[in-house]
């Protein structure tokens, strides 16, 4: 993935981490959205995530990216 930049407002800092997420509302059980997270904003997304009951795994860009290989 080229340019991978963190999904929190205002941040441009590199991505580290990948919150793999869907609202159950609209959309289907198997389908993943994604933001990018750098470290420093991973928890703060996380929780955002979370706390709506949409958070569904945190894995390492890294990982993720081998993962569409």
């Amino acid at each position: 993935m080229t340019d991978a930049i963190c999904s929190a407002k205002g941040c441009r800092a590199d991505a580290v981490w990948v919150l793999a997420w869907n609202n159950p509302k609209i959309h289907t059980p198997e389908r993943r959205k994604t933001w990018l997270a750098c470290e420093e904003h991973r928890e703060h997304l996380s929780q955002f995530l979370g706390v709506r009951g949409f958070l569904k795994d945190v894995v390492l860009l890294e990982e993720w990216e081998e993962q569409d290989v």
